[in-house]
């Protein structure tokens, strides 16, 4: 594929090249063969170490398996590692957060996003499974969050945004303190790029104020571009409102500060348009989770896990999606 995608494109001579993998099914042969086609940095999908919590949603990776294919990447020459965690899970314990975390420091990761497990069967048929039961609460979650925070921030990493760590050396972490951080329908991203294109079952595309998804079911999607056609099924145009909206919701995200006016003046627009719920802020405000001056807006230390909450006061779409998507915390 990356071959191909040579063949295709004219692709910068640096450009970082990075996939995500699956420890239970990543060998030496994988490995090389990722290395030869240039990959440098690979994210691993490791949750959590905790053997209970892992047979509770049914992915059972032990530690020792996890840090083989990271071992195995590093031999190849792919020498940036990220590692997926979460909290949230089924039955997890904060004692499950801080061990996985410290097996996790033993690992040498360069990124770490630490997401929050998001409960959605009727999107997500395979976690009908889970035993929603046992689901931590909204109080438990903060607490594993605050402590996944402070442990990393502990072993010398950088908090990025409100889910991800990184090495201060890590491009992510320099693009941070630079004030160009990004974040994309992944997470956070130090990538520049204002075009975003999705290849494969699913992948979302962006580009000219279009947003894109492929066909989600596989063998459909293969049908459509064998046959000579879009792949694409399902999209929306953002008009200036979202574009403008979609900045300050990035901005606030990444820099945990925006000026809401200047950016409304860039697209001839006031802070108020733009502002779908101003109540919200006000109460944010009074609980000391943002800082206000005029439509100058900070997040707090203490308000950084709600981050996405404050960033909601801008999405004009949240009532109808309410629901559909994670939590805030």
């Amino acid at each position: 594929m990356c071959g191909t995608l040579r063949q295709r494109f004219d692709i910068a001579p640096d450009a970082d090249w990075a996939a995500e993998i699956d420890p239970r099914f990543f060998g030496r042969a994988d490995a090389y063969a990722f290395a030869r086609a240039g990959i440098g940095r690979i994210s691993v999908g490791a949750q959590t170490f905790a053997p209970q919590v892992q047979a509770a949603i049914g992915r059972i990776q032990p530690f020792a398996k996890v840090a083989a294919a990271i071992a195995e990447a590093r031999s190849a020459g792919i020498g940036r590692i990220n590692l997926d965690l979460m909290y949230g899970l089924p039955g997890q314990t904060l004692d499950d957060i801080a061990a996985t975390v410290a097996a996790a420091r033993r690992l040498a990761p360069d990124r770490v996003a630490m997401f929050g497990y998001a409960h959605l069967p009727a999107m997500l048929p395979r976690q009908r499974q889970i035993d929603a039961s046992k689901l931590p609460g909204a109080e438990a979650r903060f607490w594993q969050r605050a402590l996944a925070h402070d442990l990393w921030v502990e072993a010398g990493f950088d908090a990025i945004g409100f889910d991800h760590f990184a090495r201060p050396d890590d491009s992510l972490a320099i693009a941070a303190r630079a004030g160009a951080l990004r974040r994309d329908f992944q997470g956070f991203t130090d990538d520049r790029a204002t075009t975003l294109i999705g290849l494969g079952a699913s992948a979302i595309s962006q580009f000219d104020g279009v947003i894109v998804q492929n066909e989600k079911h596989v063998g459909r999607y293969r049908m459509a571009v064998l046959g000579g056609e879009l792949a694409g099924t399902r999209g929306v145009r953002r008009d200036a409102h979202d574009v403008a909206a979609g900045t300050v919701i990035e901005r606030l995200l990444c820099d945990r500060q925006v000026d809401v006016a200047a950016i409304a003046a860039a697209h001839a627009m006031t802070a108020e348009q733009i502002c779908h719920d101003p109540a919200l802020l006000d109460d944010l405000a009074g609980q000391g989770v943002i800082t206000r001056n005029g439509w100058s807006l900070a997040i707090t230390a203490l308000g950084a896990p709600y981050a996405r909450l404050a960033a909601a006061a801008f999405d004009r779409y949240r009532a109808v999606s309410r629901g559909q998507f994670s939590a805030a915390v």
